[in-house]
């Protein structure tokens, strides 16, 4: 496609608009498949086939920060990311979101161990997640840190999950939802920051329609894990080979109800 001459640079409330709407009609809050965890339609091989795969995710995302902070030249750029690595990965002994999405692991009856193995996890997860660990370390710096301002639409999918799960699921209890809990405190700083670089760094129109389109793939990388998990866990389930068969790593009675109530 030639470019048209006619287009010009947004301003910045132009451009950021621009980025909230890509939130708006792309974000996988609006997947049916979190619209069935949230609203407790999930059964219990259903929410630990989510905290399995998820984790993968987790786990993958102070490696694609680590990528970042391997290519920037910036000491203070590289300052204020590194603290991304921190949240995720924790001090030696204690801390971190990966280490709390283990707690959740726990509490919905998986081996923790088993959870962090990564054995299990569907290839539609995997792919998705290397592919953005890929992107982040091949794309521009402005493209790589605009793919990370899907921060800006978490706070409300995190605050509709612990509501969600303590309504509808007798596992659910401050130490299981300590990760959503915690992200709502270390995410505002992140997204002010990104978003301002992004508004800041985007100052030409190819820059701005870049900087939206890693934003789009990223809430393709999203939206495909929960993709990958509907195809294999809910009627008509079809698990591709390699996933979790629902057994293994299983702490908890196969068959128990996860409804807060009949489980109690």
């Amino acid at each position: 496609m030639l470019p048209n001459p006619d287009r010009q640079a947004q301003d910045r409330a132009a451009f950021e608009a621009r980025l909230q709407a890509i939130g708006a009609s792309r974000y996988h809050d609006k997947h049916p498949f979190h619209q069935m965890l949230h609203g407790g339609g999930c059964s219990m091989i259903q929410v630990r086939a989510w905290v399995i795969n998820r984790y993968y995710y987790q786990s993958r995302i102070p490696m694609k920060d680590a990528a970042f902070l391997s290519r920037c030249e910036d000491p203070q750029l590289r300052r204020i990311w590194r603290s991304r690595i921190e949240d995720h990965d924790g001090g030696i002994d204690e801390g971190g979101g990966i280490r709390r999405w283990l707690k959740l692991a726990e509490a919905v009856g998986l081996d923790p161990d088993f959870v962090a193995s990564t054995r299990g996890v569907l290839p539609g997860t995997r792919f998705a997640v290397d592919a953005y660990v890929h992107f982040v370390r091949e794309k521009p710096l402005l493209e790589a840190i605009a793919s990370s301002l899907t921060e800006l639409f978490a706070p409300a999918i995190h605050e509709n999950r612990i509501a969600g799960l303590l309504k509808h699921y007798a596992f659910a209890d401050d130490s299981a939802l300590s990760y959503f809990r915690q992200r709502l405190n270390e995410a505002p700083q992140d997204v002010k920051f990104g978003l301002a670089f992004v508004l800041d760094h985007a100052d030409t129109l190819e820059k701005q329609d870049a900087a939206a389109a890693a934003l789009t793939f990223k809430t393709d990388v999203l939206w495909s894990q929960l993709d990958t998990l509907h195809s294999a866990y809910v009627a008509p389930a079809r698990l591709p080979p390699g996933g979790w068969d629902g057994r293994e790593g299983v702490t908890g009675a196969l068959d128990e109800n996860p409804l807060r109530g009949a489980a109690e």
